[in-house]
Formats: C-alpha cells, structure tokens, sequence
C-alpha cells in the first residue's frame, strides 16, 4: 500500500531573478515498510526532496499525498499537528535538547501528543532497549557519543509510532562503527515495527543495507532500483 505519493513535484529557487531546479518534475510513490536510500551527487535535490515530503519546505509547483491527503493544502498549524503525528526526522547534526535526558528527549513528541505517562513510560523503555541504551537513559547529551546520541534521534523519531521516517544523512558525523551499529538498529526496528524508512545519503554502508535505492541528479529522478534482500 501506498502510503506517499510525491506527483509532478518542482521547486525552483530565484525564480524571477535566475531560476534554480533543486526538484524538476520528480514522481514516485512510498509504500508501507521500505527502507530506501535516496542517492545522488551534493546539490542534486535529495535533502529539498526529503523537505518538501517533510512539509519542511513548499514546492513551486506539485503535491505530496500522504495517506492520500495533500499535504501542502494544509494550514501551518495543521500541517504541524500532521507532522507531529505521522512523520518522524532523523538529522545528521541529532538535535536532541540539550537539557534533557536521553529518557526526556525520546519522550518529548509522546509529551506533545498527550500520552498517558505509563504509555510513555512503556514506549520509552522499550526503545531505550532496542537501542541499547537502557543504562543511558538518565544521561544528558553532552555525555554521550555522537553515536549514542544519534541512536537516542532514532528513538525519539520512532516514539509516537510515526508513518515513516526521513533521515536526512544521519550517519555523516558518525564513525564506521557507530554507523554500523545504528543502521542494523534502524533495519531491525523497520522489520519489527514495519516502518518505513526513507534516507538522504552518500554513505555506501547506508545504500548497501536499502532494499531500494533512488538515484537523483540535477532534481530529477535518473534511476530506482528495488532489490528485496
């Protein structure tokens, strides 16, 4: 089943002045458990694709259907709600809060959402598990390594059960190890949960471990691969 369906989608910047195609006329469609790396030279329109799927960004021209719902024809204030319960972001720079715990910080959207603290406590716990993290969770942080912190991002991305994920290069700031820690975490909790998880990436180890692979150059999709392991 499809769950996105990115149709006729363009963003152009400058565009009175010198127009610039970061997306030229890309459509594909998502479905329900992928695990897809979207690949392609830097300045090839991977990070504004993931954006504009994210309601982060608006095209010049387009639509993103998620769950069959346009997705920029919502106001701001519904398209935050939206975001909030049906997507979760995975950066390469963490941006976790800095104050809180690592428990604190995977709770953060289930707080927003209003979700009765022994759920809370339960889905945390249980994340906290899977990510190997369980003897961290009182941990700020700044005490934790860049690793550790980008497993806690995870979390926090997948607490509220979420549609999908968007990872906008989420190992760039890792080591080999560290990424290959976090990438059997995210391929085992896609199996798991049968969530589906969609990468910006120029990392091989991310494209080897995807079961579809994307190609962009120039904001146009130049290949699509599917090769189920």
């Amino acid at each position: 089943m499809n769950i996105i369906e990115v149709k006729d989608l363009v963003k152009i910047y400058d565009e009175k002045k010198m127009p610039v195609y970061a997306v030229n006329g890309i459509n594909l469609t998502f479905s329900q458990g992928e695990f897809t790396a979207i690949v392609g030279p830097s300045g090839s329109g991977k990070t504004t694709l993931l954006n504009i799927i994210g309601g982060l960004d608006k095209p010049t021209h387009g639509e993103i259907f998620i769950d069959q719902i346009s997705i920029h024809k919502l106001s701001e204030r519904k398209m935050t709600d939206f975001r909030m319960k049906k997507i979760g972001f995975v950066f390469q720079s963490f941006n976790l809060i800095p104050v809180f715990t690592a428990k604190e910080n995977i709770e953060f959207i289930m707080n927003l959402q209003g979700w009765p603290k022994t759920d809370r406590t339960k889905r945390t716990n249980e994340l906290l598990e899977a990510i190997g993290l369980s003897d961290k969770k009182n941990v700020r942080p700044g005490k934790l390594s860049g690793g550790q912190q980008q497993r806690v991002a995870v979390a926090r991305a997948l607490a509220s059960k979420p549609k999908f994920i968007l990872a906008d290069e989420p190992t760039a700031n890792l080591d080999s190890k560290s990424t290959d820690n976090l990438l059997d975490i995210m391929e085992k909790l896609n199996k798991d949960e049968n969530i589906t998880f969609i990468f910006s990436t120029h990392d091989i180890r991310v494209v080897n471990k995807a079961r579809r692979v994307i190609t962009i150059e120039d904001g146009k999709v130049v290949s699509d691969i599917i090769r189920e392991k």
